[in-house]
């Protein structure tokens, strides 16, 4: 019909859901994982979050073998650190152009077929949970499909290409767990504070079809991320004096729950995956200088991998990104302590 195929009905969430249905060891670690993040996002907890894993989870065995690696790490910083394996499996592409993730292609050398891949996330993120004990976080890239993984995800961040998006920003209204809003590319703070504002307050709309009401979700904050400049440029937003001004704009919106992640990568670190150690550091010095930047930092995001670096699509190299460098497995766990020492 005209330039759209329509190619099928997809199934619903519920199908999904009875076709891999969770365990209740399972629904008790997405529940406690993500009650345990709300505290750190509402100063009950002085823990901090570390969302780190793969640019994107391309593959099923090297994301579990990657987030298994974590366990003994998570076990001896826990007092200091609370880890949320990022197992993003759905990636937004500036051009359009590029491997979309694994909801597109569950297998990244073969066509897309977004059935194979919406039955590909659940499993994947299934088996993380039950194999490792971790509850993980996820991109909401397309709102609608939050439903297929809402039982499942303990962290859920907005990109900088959708946190304007009113979908977005109301779906997150309705979300279970925290949420982050990332600045947008223009880094203009208002329009993530705007998509703040949005999540944290209820509404009703149309999703999936249905009118809904959501309750709000106090737990949405920012996430920084680095910006462009008109001509491209990138610029970072991770410095003392960009901290002290969150903090600043927070207190005159008066937000709920103020807090701010900090992302290592992208724009920050001009995607240079060995800057993120130092971009870390940089800010719990920031921490220590000032009480208003230590109370609104709660946590960092780092891409990490089992290899250092990128590879293109086919490369064969287990463990290795297919989107983004990422930090190798050697360097990530030195990384982890040292952030543990520190804090």
């Amino acid at each position: 019909m005209g330039r759209m195929d329509f190619i099928r009905k997809l199934t619903i969430p519920k199908e999904v859901k009875e076709m891999y249905p969770l365990t209740p060891q399972m629904e008790e670690t997405v529940s406690s994982t993500t009650s345990e993040l709300e505290e750190i996002f509402d100063g009950r907890s002085d823990r901090l979050a570390l969302i780190i894993g793969p640019c994107s989870a391309d593959n099923e065995d090297s994301v579990v073998d990657y987030v298994s690696r974590l366990i003994p790490v998570a076990e001896k910083v826990k007092d200091k650190l609370m880890i949320i394996p990022r197992v993003y499996t759905n990636k937004p592409r500036t051009t359009g152009a590029g491997y979309k993730g694994l909801l597109h292609q569950p297998n990244p050398n073969e066509a897309p077929d977004i059935f194979k891949g919406i039955l590909a996330t659940r499993h994947m993120h299934m088996r993380v949970v039950e194999e490792t004990g971790f509850g993980c976080a996820d991109e909401m890239l397309y709102p609608e499909n939050y439903r297929y993984l809402d039982d499942l995800l303990c962290y859920v961040a907005v990109g900088a290409r959708s946190v304007e998006n009113q979908q977005h920003r109301l779906t997150a209204s309705g979300v279970n767990c925290p949420v982050g809003m990332k600045n947008p590319t223009s880094g203009v703070y208002s329009v993530m504070l705007n998509a703040i504002k949005a999540a944290q307050d209820p509404h009703t709309f149309i999703f999936r079809g249905w009118e809904v009401h959501s309750q709000g979700n106090p737990y949405t904050h920012a996430i920084l991320r680095g910006f462009a400049s008109k001509h491209g440029g990138t610029h970072p937003n991770y410095h003392f004096e960009e901290l002290l001004t969150l903090s600043n704009l927070y207190k005159e919106e008066g937000l709920l729950n103020p807090a701010v992640i900090i992302d290592t990568n992208h724009a920050n670190s001009g995607k240079n995956p060995y800057e993120q150690p130092r971009i870390i550091k940089d800010v719990l010095h920031s921490m220590r200088a000032h009480e208003d930047v230590s109370k609104i930092v709660k946590g960092f995001m780092v891409e990490s991998y089992i290899e250092y670096g990128a590879q293109k699509v086919g490369g064969g190299c287990y463990g290795k990104s297919i989107t983004d460098p990422c930090l190798g497995w050697e360097k990530t766990e030195k990384l982890i302590y040292e952030i543990a020492d520190l804090i």
